[in-house]
């Protein structure tokens, strides 16, 4: 699933696994990462695990939990995100990137074989979502990153993100949560299929594929 790097000016202290559903981060000599630094919370932060995604969530910390220097409450984390508590940095790795994100890479002079030029077999057909009402309406946007994140930060934001088997919608920020289809998405994440009406902070959206 992936692993955390503690360093303290650049000096790695210490690899954490991310073996558990949740890995918790704070001063208190019982969390999973210790960071023994007065402007780290007792209980700072956690990493919590949800099927192949790890998400990060600040628990109310006196001065915040920072993702590449920008404030979180809840954010996924992507593989080389540095997490800042005080002076301490957190790198997220992934173990293993996926086939379907790996570059090609040729030698001189060689031709590429028909297996390498063809597309994988579990390539993801392309998708967009697109704005149904408000001042937006009628705007499309494609997912063409691993993540897309959507919505209004600081009331409601969710991601798209993109895996094997299809598009996956999860929540990210915000007391309400999003709807697909008029059913709320909980902490876990929702497959995405053709047509799916997203209701985000009021904002409804359409997930369309092919």
């Amino acid at each position: 699933m992936g692993k955390l790097v503690v360093s303290l000016d650049n000096v790695v202290i210490k690899e954490v696994p991310i073996t558990k559903d949740r890995t918790t981060l704070g001063r208190r000599p019982y969390n999973d990462i210790v960071i023994d630094n007065l402007a780290v919370s007792g209980e700072h932060a956690v990493m919590l695990a949800v099927g192949n995604d790890v998400f990060i969530e600040d628990l109310n910390s006196t001065n915040g939990t920072y993702i590449n220097g920008k404030a979180v409450k809840k954010q996924l984390m992507q593989h080389n995100d540095t997490v800042e508590i005080g002076k301490y940095r957190i790198k997220y790795l992934i173990d293993e990137v996926p086939d379907y994100e790996k570059t090609m890479v040729l030698r001189p002079g060689t031709q590429p074989t028909q297996a390498a030029i063809s597309p994988p077999p579990h390539a993801l057909i392309p998708a967009s979502i697109k704005v149904l009402n408000g001042g937006a309406a009628g705007r499309e946007v494609l997912l063409t990153k691993a993540v897309t994140t959507v919505g209004k930060p600081g009331v409601q934001v969710a991601s798209i993100a993109k895996r094997p088997t299809g598009y996956v919608l999860s929540h990210v920020e915000g007391v309400s949560h999003p709807s697909v289809n008029g059913q709320p998405v909980g902490e876990g994440v929702v497959a995405l299929k053709n047509g799916d009406i997203i209701d985000l902070a009021g904002t409804q959206m359409q997930f369309i594929q092919g």
